[in-house]
Formats: C-alpha cells, structure tokens, sequence
C-alpha cells in the first residue's frame, strides 16, 4: 500500500473455487464459542446454605459499598432478603436505603410491598404512614393507602386517610376518588358534603356540573336547582362571566328538559343567549336549536333557526362585505320572515320590528358599492336595488319609497361608462303598473338618449307592443334601425310586426331594405326570413327570384341545396287565392290546398350547383352537395337518377405536389372526380376507368360502382343533361393541381 492507496490488484481473474454468501455465514456459525453460562449449584445441608448466604451478602455488601445511591441496588439486596424469609434483614436494608434517598418513590412502594406480601399489614400501614407524611404530594402513595384501607374492611380509617389528603388540596381524581368511596358505601349526603368542599376548593364549571347532575340521579331535584342557582349566581351576569359559565347554563337547561320542565329550559337558554354575542355563543345556539326542534312550537323553532342563519350571514360578511351572493340569502330570509309573520297574523309591533330588519339589510347591503367603474363588478349589485324595489312595492305597498328606490339605484350607475337596460325597464314598468303611461315613456326615452342600447330599445318595443300602441312601435323600429342598421334580427322583428299587423306590402319593403344593407350581421337570417315570408305567401316565383339573387351573392353550397330543396317541396296557394276559397268555403271544413313541386327543376337547380362550385375549384364542397343529392334521389327519384348522380361521386385518391415553403414533394389525399379526369386528360381517364373496372370485377361487384365506372354507363345521360341545363356553357380547364391528381392515380 503506497501513499495510502489501495494495493494494486494485478490478476482480476476469477479464483478456481467460488465461496458463496451462506457457505461463508454456515462457517462463521460453526467456529463461534458456546456462550458462558455459570454452573448451577445445589445446596444440600445448612452449613452450605450459610455459606451461600454469607456469600450472597458479601457481594451484595461490596456493591452497595461501591455504588451507595444506586437505589437499584438497595431493592435488589432487600428483595433478596426478603426471598429468603430473612424479613428482619429485608427491613434493616430497606431502612438503610431510606436514610441513602427518603424521597424515593419506588423504594417506599416496593418497602409497602414486600410487608404485604409476608402479611405484615401494620408494618404496611405504618411505612404508609411515614410516606404520605414525607411524601404529601405524591398521588399513589395515597391511593395504595386508601385501597388498604378499604381492602381491611376499614372504612372509617380509608375516611380519615381520605381527610388527611384532602387537606392538602390534591387535584380533581383524589376529590373524585373520596366521592366514589361514600357512594359505595351510599353515603350519599357525605358525598354531597365532599363535592361542597370540593366547590370550596376549585369552583370551576366542570365542578358545579358535576354535583348538580350528582344531586339529580340521587333524585334530589330541588337540592340540584340549587346548585345550579348557587353557581350561577357565583359566576354573575356579565358577558365575561357568563361566557365561562356557558357549560352550568347548557346543565342546568338540559336538566330541565330531563324533567319536562320545558319553560324553564328556554328561560335559561334565552338568558344566556341574550347576555352573550353571537360570536361566543355557537355551541349554546346549538343546543337551544336542538332544544327547540325537540320540544319547540313551530313558531319558536323557525326562530331559532332564523338567528342561527342570521349568525352565520353576519360571520361571513365580516370577512368579506362585498360578497353579493351572501346579502342575496340573507335578504330572502328576512323577507321569509316578514312575509311568515303576516301570514300567521302576528301583531303590528312585530310586523314592524321584522320589516325594519328587512329595509336595514337591504340598506347595508346596497351601501357596499362595487369598486372601480367596470360593468363586472356591478353585475350582481344592481339586483340588490332590484330586489329591494320590489320588496317594497309587493310586499308593504310602499310605491312611493319603491319608486325612491328605483331613481336612487339610477343615479348610482355611472351611465357614461355603461347602463342596466333591466333597471329602465323594470322601472317603467313599475309606473306603467301605476297607470303613468307618460312617466314610463318619459323613463325610457331618457334612457335611449343617456345610454342608448339594444336592450333598451327591445324592451320599450316590447312595451308599447303590449300596450298596442302599433304607431309607436314602428317610429321605435325605425330607431332601431337607424341606431343598428346592420343588425338583421331588428330588419326581422320589423317585418314581422308588419306581417301580423297584415300589411304585407310594407312588410316586403322592410325585407327589400334590409337586404340590401351592405354591412350586415348575419345576413343569411335575414334571407332566409325573407324567403320564408314569401313562402308562406305562396309567392314561388317571388321566392326563386330570391334564391338567385341569393347566389349571386353568395354560392355558397348550402343555398344551392336549400334552392333546391324549395322547388321539391309543396308550398301554399297565393294569399289572394287562399282567402276567395275561404269566402266560398266558410263552413266547410277542409284541408289546406297546395301547389306541388316540380322534381325537374329541383335537379337542374342540383346540376347547376354542382357546375358552380365545378367552376370555382370547390371538392368538398362538391362532395357534400352530391350527397345530399344523393339522398334527395333515393327518397323521391328513381334508379336511373341514383346512378346518374352516382356516377358523379368523386373516388379518393393521392396529390403529390410541391410545398412552397420547404421545397419538398409532399403527398396528400385528395378527392378526383371524373368528369375532372375525362376532360383534362383523356389517356389517363381510360386507363383509370379500366383500373377501377379490373377491381369492381376482382371483387365481384360488391359494393357499388365507383364514379370512374358508372361514368361511362352514365355518359350519355350526363352529356345530355349538360345541354340542356347550360347551352353554350364551357367548362374551365383544370387547374394544375388537379393534372398532378391525375398522373399521380395513373401511377
């Protein structure tokens, strides 16, 4: 080993014979010395016995020698005396540990013992004696005196040893102890003379408690009222004093209530409870809510249950005052309340007292104004002026503090930043409900000219509306309009006034207005409303002008399925026509005529999508139309239209093009149709036609024809129908992408 480094190991290869972990723990097992265990020895006659003796006590001696306040050693030494009968000597080595260490606990206990085992029970007594003379303090030398005491049959002597500790004020289990001791023997009024003492000693709650329910099980009803009494008055009438006295005050009712003195009970829970705050008195609430449920009338059950809540609510706003949802439920409770007592007919005097608990909530609760002007945060508060309003207009009839109300909750809105459309007009409705129609109208017109909104103007239309005041809603349309001209639901709402109203010619002038508003918000609602109209008209031709000025200017794929979807479908006769057949027909009952719709030209309008969105370079778009055709077909057409339209459908195939941005072949699934295919390239359709045909028959038919081999069954047809759908019309030539399709299938 060199520099303290490990020895360097030259050969690493593995030793010729392997010792495994157990061979190495089986031998270490096999060469370990027998332990040594001394010889046993055997006396056979008295002499041997003394020696053995005077031995023993040598050794003994000579530790004790050694280690003199090892009381360890002393109880070994005694204990060994004692074992051998030799009692006096036990005694003499007790003595002479007791002068080493008198405070010692075990020593003393063990001395006790080892008298009681050899049946000494005066020596017992008297080595009691001095220890609790010694040791006043120490709780189990007592206990082990009394217990020998009461063991000897010795009652008055286990009394006077119980006197003797109780003079030295021990803790509750020794007063506790001697009370246990006199109910044993059923001295039961010595046992209430102890907890009297033991009052004196430590009035404590607990204490009192306890001797009143003493006094109750031994059935002396008015001595345990007088405990309760006596501590009650002990403790005074304070906040602070009754507070510590809630456990004698929770007693003394419960014991009422074991003895059906029901009155009593509540006297004393309302008269702690009125002396002590909500926040200290929980657990006394609870009883007395558990009290009332049990053996409470209806009245003073709900009572209860309201100042329960009503602590609750008061706790968690004074953790947080602007916590809205919270003044909501206690507001509902008040308001319960007020409305419970009037209908049980309480009188005046308490009608008032819970309607001023009702306007003093709703007074705190809207005193704690939002932060900050943003609408968010005003959200929920303004229901708190909303709700209060109508408080006092239902329920107590105020209108004239109802209509403060309102006016206040106006005023605190900051209407520059942002309005409450339902605060203007649950306020004109209230005066409307007041017959000021004027008042009303003057509310909302200042409202639109504060802080115009469209809420607002929705619910002035739809008061006038109510009120049939059909001039003014349309002069409020007309400002809506000019307020919002793009919003398609007001164009609809107007005209559909107009439409109940029977005017239909303004009502399609509303229609014609509206769309052709260039800047408009979801104007599909609004054509379609206008085609529905005229639908409903029975005005076909009113409604196809329609559905092309739609295309032109949209295209979109759906407007070509709802086309023609409306040239299938049976609509109504013309309103003209419809009302001289229901001057004819007064009396009769009979069904709605309708005119048919004509299939052909629901197809051709499906073949002219179908060419639009050809032209704009639309696949999926085609796709869907197609299905949808599809369908439209096999409910209403016959087989040769299904396969004309099948022989349409598009089979999916890959694209390979080049990316712009990375430079790189990349390959995509497409759809290729095969008028695409047929007209762009010409070869490479034939041979995918052939292709397609080769697996169709592979299969051996299963499945349907793909659109490359119905195309050529369909050809004819196809062609045809071009003609005379669109004469003189040319195709668009195929982009680039769609010739890429084309080679790519080819390969």
């Amino acid at each position: 080993m060199q520099d303290g480094r490990a020895p360097r190991i030259k050969n690493r290869a593995p030793a010729a014979v392997q010792i495994t972990a157990e061979q190495l723990l089986r031998e270490a097992q096999e060469r370990q010395e027998a332990q040594f265990s001394a010889p046993k020895q055997r006396v056979e006659d008295f002499e041997e016995l003394h020696e053995y003796r005077g031995r023993k006590r040598k050794e003994f001696e000579e530790r004790i020698r050694r280690t003199r306040g090892s009381i360890k050693e002393w109880l070994q030494y005694a204990n060994w005396e004692a074992s051998q009968n030799e009692f006096a000597r036990a005694r003499s080595v007790f003595e002479r540990a007791l002068d080493v260490d008198p405070r010692s606990i075990p020593l003393w206990l063990t001395y006790s013992e080892v008298e009681l085992k050899s049946r000494n029970v005066q020596h017992a007594r008297n080595l009691f004696d001095r220890a609790v003379t010694l040791l006043p303090r120490v709780d189990q030398l007592w206990y082990k005196y009394v217990y020998l005491e009461e063991l000897l049959q010795n009652v008055a002597g286990a009394r006077q040893v119980f006197e003797r500790w109780m003079a030295w004020e021990p803790d509750d289990k020794a007063w506790q102890a001697y009370i246990k001791l006199e109910m044993r023997y059923n001295e039961l009024d010595r046992a209430s003379t102890v907890y009297e003492r033991w009052i004196a000693v430590r009035p404590e709650p607990r204490v009192w408690v306890k001797w009143g329910k003493f006094e109750e099980e031994r059935g002396k009803v008015d001595k345990a009222r007088e405990v309760f009494q006596t501590a009650l008055e002990f403790f005074g009438d304070e906040e602070e004093q009754v507070d510590k006295a809630q456990a004698v005050f929770s007693a003394f009712a419960k014991m009422e209530t074991r003895l059906k003195e029901y009155e009593r009970a509540r006297v004393i829970y309302k008269f702690a409870l009125s002396r002590l705050p909500r926040s200290k008195s929980a657990n006394l609430y609870a009883a007395y809510t558990k009290f009332e449920k049990q053996h409470g009338t209806r009245t003073s059950l709900e009572s209860t249950v309201l100042g329960k809540r009503r602590i609750q609510y008061e706790e968690e706003l004074s953790h947080d005052g602007r916590n809205y949802d919270v003044w909501f439920d206690y507001s509902r409770l008040e308001e319960g309340a007020f409305r419970q007592l009037k209908e049980e007919g309480a009188t005046d005097e308490e009608e008032e007292q819970a309607l001023g608990r009702v306007r003093e909530v709703y007074e705190r609760a809207v005193a704690q104004v939002p932060p900050g002007a943003e609408k968010r945060h005003w959200r929920r508060y303004i229901f708190l002026w909303l709700n209060y309003a109508l408080f006092e207009e239902i329920d107590t009839k105020d209108y004239g503090r109802a209509r403060q109300i309102y006016q206040t909750a106006i005023q605190m809105v900051p209407h520059k930043q942002f309005t409450f459309a339902k605060l203007w007009i649950m306020y004109a409705r209230f005066e409307v409900r007041r017959l000021d129609l004027s008042a009303a109208r003057k509310i909302l017109g200042t409202a639109i000219g504060m802080a115009p909104k469209e809420a607002l103007l929705k619910g002035y239309i739809q008061l006038e509306f109510d009120l049939r005041e059909f001039d003014r809603v349309r002069k409020l349309y007309e400002k809506y309009i000019e307020f919002d001209p793009t919003n398609s639901a007001a164009w609809i709402k107007y005209s559909e006034l107009e439409t109940q109203l029977a005017d239909y010619s303004r009502a399609r002038g509303i229609f014609e207005l509206g769309v052709a508003q260039t800047p408009l918000s979801m104007p599909e609602l609004l054509w379609k409303a206008y085609i529905d109209f005229e639908v409903e008209e029975g005005e076909r031709a009113r409604a196809r002008a329609l559905y092309e000025r739609l295309i032109e200017a949209s295209g979109h794929w759906k407007v070509w399925v709802a086309y023609a979807a409306f040239e299938a479908q049976a609509i109504a006769l013309p309103r003209d026509e419809r009302e001289e057949e229901d001057e004819e027909d007064e009396d009769e009952e009979r069904e709605e005529k309708k005119v048919e719709g004509d299939l052909e030209l629901a197809r051709s309008v499906f073949q002219r999508g179908y060419k639009d969105l050809r032209s704009k370079g639309l696949k999926n778009e085609r796709v869907a139309l197609l299905q949808v055709w599809k369908s439209f077909e096999e409910q209403r057409g016959g087989a040769e239209d299904i396969a004309r339209v099948e022989a349409m459908m598009p089979v999916q195939g890959k694209r390979r093009y080049v990316d712009e941005e990375t430079g790189q072949l990349v390959e995509d699934y497409d759809y290729i149709f095969a008028d695409d295919e047929r007209e762009a390239n010409p070869t490479s359709f034939k041979f995918l036609q052939m292709a397609h045909a080769w697996a169709q028959n592979k299969k051996g038919g299963a499945g349907g024809m793909s659109g490359f081999v119905a195309a050529e069954a369909a050809k004819d047809d196809s062609d045809d129908s071009d003609d005379d759908s669109d004469e003189g019309e040319k195709d668009a030539p195929m982009d680039e992408d769609a010739k890429s399709d084309a080679a790519s299938s080819a390969e």
